[in-house]
This record gives C-alpha cells, structure tokens and sequence, in this order.
C-alpha cells in the first residue's frame, strides 16, 4: 500500500473513531437529562400514576380499585411512568443533541429547515399525548362501562395490562398527531405533490378506518375518536404543504412547462 492511501485510510479511520466518540457523548448527555428529571421526580412517582390513572377511575364503579397481580407490580409500575414523564419532559434535550450530532453534515437551508421542524414535531406529538388523555380515555372507559353493566361483570383491570394501554394509546395519537409534519416532508422532498395528495385522499380514509380498528377497542365510537383526528391532520397536511411549499412546487411547474 503507499503512503498516501495508509494516510488517507488513516485518517478516515480516526474521522470515524471520532464520530463515535461524540456519538457516545451526545447519549451520554441525553441519557443524563433523562436522569436527571427522573430523579427529580420520583418522589411523586404514586402522584403520577394516579395522575395517569385518573381517566379510568373516574368511570369505574362506586368502591372500584385496580389490582396488582405482579407481586413488584405496584412499586415498579409507578416507576416505569415515571421514567416515560421524564423522558417526555427532557425530549428536547435529546432531540438537540441529535441535532448536535447531525448538524455538521446539513447543508445550511436544511439547517434552517430542522429547527422549526423538529420544535412543530414535539408540541404536535405532546397535543396527541393531550388529546388521548383528555377525550380519547375518559370517552372509551365510559363506553366500555356502559358495556360491562348488562353483563353484570366488575370493570377493573391490572396497573400493568392498563400502564400498556395507556402507551399504545399514547403513541398511536401521538404518530397520528405527526401527519401534517410528514404530508409537508414529503412534498418538500418531491416525492409527492399536493395534486396527488388530494387523488389519494379516499385510500387514507379508508386507510385510517383501518388503522383505527387495529389500535383501538373494537367498538365503532372508538374507532372514530382515532380515524376522524387522522382524517383531519392529513387534509392540515395538505394545507400546510400548500402553504410552505407549495410556491415552489408551482414555480417548478412553470419551469418545466416553459423548457
């Protein structure tokens, strides 16, 4: 091998060693945000679960309680909310170092491009986080009530079995939250055009009836409280993608008719 290629192999070794490196910091740092405001809050870890756990007991019946059947159930389940509350909260810390560690390779329009995108995706996934806990669980738990009465069956459940729940919820009207931010990427990156986001809108009904059925119970009001939110995202979406992106997509247009 000669000396330049032994130099130049080199040096791109120690470029990735590097990377590493900072890689391994920027999870440090992240890891140690989370942390932090775990610790900060773990003292009220019962608070927050009851805090989580209100929508349910407000719609069981008089004397209702949930159980435990692990036997550490009760001490880690509050824990392991607690840990999601912190991990929320110090999201934005973790998001810059991502940012931190990927902004030297952006170019600098796209720079400019990560920081509102980035901040709209945060506030769009926590008002899903909002929607499910204020509408979505208080609306499901009556409904399954109102089932459970004629069948003279007990509605309680698990802290466990309920604590999964909760966070398929949560992510599901959190991901769906996040469908403007995804319509204006895509059109942003010209793999689609807002023409054809409004041929395909009967698909994404029928697509988002579909995902409804999957994530939520199976009862059609359910259904609805997810597939209507989603329904209306992606045409804020469209609107949004016409808005941001839509000047250039018509200059591009216009250029391409003119040559």
């Amino acid at each position: 091998m000669s000396d330049p290629q032994q130099k130049q192999d080199e040096g791109t070794e120690e470029t990735f060693i590097s990377h590493l490196v900072e890689l391994r910091d920027r999870i440090m740092r992240a890891g140690i945000a989370v942390i932090v405001v775990f610790v900060g809050l773990v003292y009220w870890a019962p608070d927050i679960f009851r805090l989580l756990a209100r929508p349910l007991m407000n719609n069981l019946p008089k004397d209702g309680k949930m159980i435990v059947t692990d036997v550490t159930g009760s001490f880690f389940v509050p824990m392991k909310v607690t840990m999601l509350v912190a991990f929320v909260i110090a999201l934005p810390v973790v998001l810059y170092q991502i940012w931190a560690f990927v902004a030297p390779g952006l170019y600098q329009h796209e720079k400019k491009l990560v920081a509102p995108l980035v901040a709209s995706s945060y506030t769009l996934f926590l008002c899903g986080m909002a929607f499910a806990y204020f509408v979505v669980f208080p609306t499901i738990f009556r409904v399954m009530a109102h089932y459970n009465a004629p069948l003279g069956a007990e509605m309680t459940t698990d802290i466990d079995n309920y604590l999964s729940f909760v966070l398929t919820m949560f992510i599901a009207f959190g991901v769906t939250f996040e469908v403007p931010i995804v319509v204006v990427i895509l059109v942003r990156m010209g793999l689609v055009t807002v023409k054809k986001l409004k041929e395909v809108r009967p698909y994404v009904i029928v697509g988002a009836f579909i995902i409804a059925a999957v994530v939520t119970p199976p009862d059609v009001f359910s259904q609805l409280i997810l597939a209507l939110p989603l329904i209306v995202l992606y045409e804020a979406g469209i609107i949004a993608a016409r808005i941001f992106v839509g000047t250039g997509e018509k200059a591009q247009s216009e250029s391409e008719a003119t040559s």
